[in-house]
């Protein structure tokens, strides 16, 4: 089958013949270049914007590296500087207890003999974190030295310090007598086993003496009392507080806060009521109040 194409002009005529099969052939060639020329530029452009992602993501894992540099920078100048304070805090304590062992008439290979210093087992290859450990046990053995050297001080002064002397309160006045008195809640004649003294709801207690707290907590007509024994026969109490700082078994130092004064248990005003027992038996604690 054959398709004739006829061309007519004004002093011409065009007649062409070409068979269907020709035809179709050529339509099909003709499509397939268009196709195979279209998916080229399409390939190109996809490779270019392949080429591009890529790039990005090198960018990305540039900055991500940098940024890490410098954490790493800063983390690493924050470790020197935590190890320089070790080694200043190492040095202080060191100062420190030497000059203590000094003032016990101890020596330097006394004071290690308290703690032997060891090297740690657990080295590891970062000569940073080995320099840390060190440093940190060091820091642990000069605190357990100064502990000891503490409980000798204390030791060494405990004559002193357990000799009762001075007032139960910082600040205030010495409001009623050791002695008879007229009963505030009855107005009957009443033997008063104790010192009185006035002052501002809060106001710190005072231990006069050191010792053990054998007592905190209510007790009839005390309120919230304290108690501590001193050695030799003495105990102190300090009642009608408003609130306990120290529990039973602490050791107290002369001068230390005990209590809050209050108006607890058996009390007409804020006061702290101040009794000095001796042997079993309460007394007047004035001669030690001016004791020096």
């Amino acid at each position: 089958m054959k398709l004739t194409i006829t061309l007519s002009g004004k002093n011409k005529r065009y007649r062409h013949s070409i068979s269907v099969r020709t035809l179709v052939s050529a339509t099909v060639l003709s499509s397939i270049f268009m196709l195979v020329s279209s998916r080229s530029t399409e390939s190109v452009s996809e490779d270019v914007a392949r080429v591009r992602l890529a790039q990005s993501e090198v960018n990305e894992t540039q900055q991500d590296v940098e940024a890490l540099k410098q954490q790493t920078t800063i983390k690493l100048q924050t470790l020197i500087s935590h190890i320089a304070e070790l080694s200043a805090q190492a040095s202080m304590l060191d100062d420190k207890g030497k000059q203590i062992a000094t003032e016990l008439g101890m020596t330097a290979a006394d004071l290690d003999a308290f703690v032997p210093v060891s090297i740690p087992d657990n080295l590891q290859d970062d000569p940073l974190l080995n320099e840390i450990n060190k440093l940190q046990q060091s820091l642990d053995v000069k605190s357990q030295q100064l502990s000891m050297l503490e409980s000798l001080v204390r030791g060494h002064h405990i004559h002193e310090q357990s000799q009762l002397s001075g007032r139960p309160i910082a600040s205030g006045w010495l409001s009623s007598y050791y002695g008879m008195r007229a009963d505030p809640f009855t107005g009957e004649t009443a033997m008063h086993k104790g010192l009185d003294f006035a002052g501002k709801a809060g106001d710190d207690v005072l231990a006069t003496a050191a010792g053990i707290v054998t007592w905190a907590g209510e007790r009839s007509g005390y309120g919230h009392l304290v108690e501590i024994e001193h050695g030799d026969g003495f105990i102190t109490r300090y009642g009608h507080n408003e609130t306990l700082t120290v529990s039973i078994g602490d050791v107290v130092t002369k001068g230390q806060a005990i209590a809050k004064m209050g108006n607890t248990g058996r009390s007409t005003g804020v006061h702290v009521h101040y009794e000095v027992i001796r042997n079993g038996k309460q007394i007047d604690p004035l001669p030690y109040v001016y004791k020096k």
